[in-house]
């Protein structure tokens, strides 16, 4: 297995990103090997003396906090990127408005034209003075001239109303999506002091750890990841997963595991770094296929695969939230951007809660 991963990640030893690789894979073999039933995991360890909670409670605290992290960072994306096309919105409303407004200015310059004519003509009306003509074609003539001209007039008037109509439209809908952009606003700032609150807890929890603490909890996380991908191994679902990548798939693959080792920035969609669903929709755009940013909004949008069918390429939703992404490579791999503190990486793909899998390409 680790040969076909290693095919598929390219075998080019990159700087920085082979020791993350390394470390998800060797997860992911080892639950190929510990799929049965009598692996043997090492128990959390003991409290330490003076300390409430042992470091499996805090490594659940901590998860859940990045859970929740991770929660506000998929509302504060949907945010930004409503707020991305209400923008854009109001942007052609105000363009809208100064075409329209440019244009009335000279279907009144048109009628201010046309006052000034007859006020110069002595304030007689046209019908006046064609009543008056004592020459017979001249009375025809004018009287042609002036069915047109009343024709031209009762046009203009009516191209007048129409266009104050439509600006009156457009600046009630620059109005309301002023009011929607203002709303989202508001929903960005309250998801981002979410995000730093409990990104800023769980990193205030792991500062309080010595090194080798620090070094424990890590080994504790691993092995719950382990625990979780041994047993999705185990239930035989890689038995039914064959399928092969489309081309577009294999862009889009290329694109997402040539960013491993770069850390994970909540909202960030690279190129530097990058969240879990900034990654995701940052790999399908570069094979050509716009999707939805957020996870969320993946799984709502997406069509909907059965995990036997699923192909390199694939994203796996996880969480009953659907707050977290990553995208199948084959082999029972995901790549992903894990959480803060964490880079871009090769993991199980059980190593979490799956909720299911969408196909960007079907």
């Amino acid at each position: 297995m680790l040969l076909t991963v290693n095919q598929l990640l390219g075998e080019a030893d990159v700087t920085g990103k082979r020791s993350s690789t390394v470390a998800g894979l060797a997860l992911i073999c080892a639950a190929a090997v510990l799929s049965t039933p009598a692996v043997a995991y090492a128990s959390p360890a003991k409290p330490t003396p003076g300390k409430t909670k042992s470091l499996e409670d805090l490594r659940k605290e901590i998860e859940k906090l990045y859970h929740d992290a991770g929660v506000a960072t998929d509302a504060y994306n949907a945010a930004e990127e409503k707020s991305e096309k209400q923008s854009k919105q109001i942007v052609k409303l105000a363009r809208s408005i100064s075409e329209g407004q440019q244009k009335l200015d000279k279907l009144k310059s048109r009628a201010g034209a046309a006052a000034r004519e007859q006020y110069r003509s002595g304030g007689v009306s046209s019908e006046a003075r064609l009543m008056l003509s004592d020459d017979p074609q001249e009375f025809l003539d004018s009287a042609g001239r002036m069915q047109q001209g009343h024709k031209a007039t009762k046009g203009m008037l009516t191209e007048m109303e129409r266009t104050q109509e439509d600006l009156r439209i457009y600046a009630k809908d620059a109005t309301a999506q002023w009011k929607k952009l203002e709303t989202n606003r508001k929903a960005k700032a309250a998801s981002k002091k979410k995000i730093k609150k409990k990104i800023a807890a769980a990193e205030k929890m792991e500062s309080k750890l010595e090194k080798e603490e620090l070094e424990r909890l890590r080994k504790l996380e691993e092995e719950a990841q382990l625990k979780k991908q041994s047993a999705w191994v185990s239930s035989g679902v890689l038995k039914d997963i064959k399928g092969k990548a489309s081309g577009p798939g294999k862009k889009a693959i290329e694109f997402a595991t040539a960013q491993i080792g770069k850390p994970y920035v909540w909202g960030a969609e690279g190129p530097s770094s990058y969240d879990c669903s900034g990654l995701t929709s940052k790999a399908w755009a570069a094979a050509g296929k716009g999707i939805p940013r957020t996870s969320q909004e993946q799984w709502k949008q997406l069509p909907h695969i059965d995990i036997k069918n699923m192909r390199p390429g694939d994203l796996i939703i996880y969480h009953a939230d659907a707050s977290h992404v990553g995208m199948y490579v084959g082999d029972g791999a995901i790549v992903h951007a894990p959480r803060p503190g964490r880079d871009v990486t090769v993991a199980g793909a059980g190593s979490m809660q799956i909720l299911g899998v969408v196909r960007p390409d079907k």
